[in-house]
């Protein structure tokens, strides 16, 4: 049985991870041993099984004698110590949630229910090094991987709609901390019915641009608002996170060169709590019929699902409230658009922390142990 260590398991993603691997007795299937950079010597999470306290995630020699190594300690981790393991004669395999890797050449991005047999080749050409994609970019391939794989897609324009858990457990406290703030500042007119609603905008308002409302992680009010940009700038007037649709949904989908598919768009930062969305325009090749397009989405993996465009359905089945922590990758709003017969609209929810993050890593580890 295969030894496993598990970096980082207390913070979103890896609370995630182990919560997903529990459920799907992952467990019974390797030996697992916790690492931590700060909880050494405590007790491990409950996972059904006897395991040893926690070690400590900075103990090159002890993690080098693991079969695998799961980080989701973070970029800064990883930029430090996958260097370190490989010098001292790790050879096990590096499954990792931070991005440092991904666009390594000698790196594959799995998302398993659209690349596994780019992730059985590289097994196979004795790649060790897996890491998880971007979320919004795992999300939308989850969502209309079956566009691609019948050739029909020409490009995608992807407008994003990310929630504070994206960027991490102290934003999404944050975000928190804004309602309350903005709620009990408004408080007096909000339950005084007699105060008109101008006087309530100007209470909500007041609080945003007070110096008092709770900002340190994002910098600006999310609350009552949002962030149009996300991550640092790059060429061309992009944000990264615009970056990493085009670059990583074709390396996921193992496209090269002249066979590279377009992605861009622009990713704003929501009010929402957990689960990204995203406005999708994708031009399509030729025209094919909405009800061939439904079907061939809704058959594409065992998570996408199709929701009628009609508004019942649609606030019913396709909000963050709705989706989250589940592993649906629902899809709606679907119509060809003013356009024309090759522009295909929609909008698509999901749970970046579960196929967004944690789930294609359990799922690789999987497929590690399988082999």
């Amino acid at each position: 049985m295969k030894r496993v260590a598990i970096v980082g398991f207390r913070g979103m993603v890896g609370s995630v991870l182990v919560e997903r691997m529990v459920a799907e007795r992952d467990f019974d299937h390797c030996e697992p041993v916790f690492f931590s950079t700060s909880q050494t010597g405590a007790k491990a999470p409950a996972i059904g099984r006897d395991v040893a306290p926690v070690a400590g995630a900075g103990d090159v020699d002890t993690l080098a004698k693991f079969d695998v190594i799961i980080s989701c300690q973070g970029g800064d981790y990883t930029t430090e110590m996958h260097p370190a393991l490989r010098r001292a004669g790790f050879k096990g395999v590096w499954i990792d949630a931070a991005s440092t890797l991904r666009m390594n050449d000698a790196a594959v991005i799995i998302l398993d229910p659209v690349n596994r047999s780019l992730i059985d080749d590289a097994i196979h050409r004795g790649v060790r090094d897996f890491v998880g994609g971007n979320c919004t970019v795992s999300l939308m391939l989850m969502a209309i991987h079956g566009l691609y794989q019948k050739g029909w897609v020409e490009w995608v324009s992807t407008m994003t709609y990310q929630a504070a858990s994206g960027a991490g457990a102290k934003n999404m406290r944050e975000l928190v901390a804004q309602m309350r703030f903005i709620g009990q500042s408004a408080a007096p007119v909000l339950d005084d019915p007699a105060r008109g609603i101008l006087e309530l905008d100007r209470a909500v308002g007041q609080a945003l641009a007070s110096e008092k409302l709770p900002k340190d992680e994002f910098g600006f009010p999310l609350a009552a608002s949002l962030l149009a940009y996300i991550d640092k700038p790059v060429e061309a007037g992009q944000s990264r996170e615009e970056w990493k649709g085009h670059v990583e949904s074709n390396k996921i989908l193992g496209l090269r060169g002249a066979d590279e598919i377009p992605v861009d768009g622009i990713c704003v930062r929501i009010g929402a709590m957990r689960c990204h969305s995203q406005g999708l325009t994708i031009k399509l090749k030729k025209d094919v019929p909405l009800d061939e397009l439904d079907a061939t989405i809704a058959e594409s993996n065992p998570w996408a699902r199709v929701v009628k465009n009609e508004k019942p359905a649609t606030l019913a089945e396709l909000t963050p409230a709705a989706i989250s922590g589940t592993l649906e990758v629902p899809i709606g709003r679907l119509r060809k658009l003013k356009m024309g017969p090759t522009y295909l609209g929609g909008f698509t929810v999901g749970d970046q922390l579960l196929w967004g993050a944690a789930e294609p890593l359990r799922r690789m580890l999987r497929i590690v142990l399988e082999q």
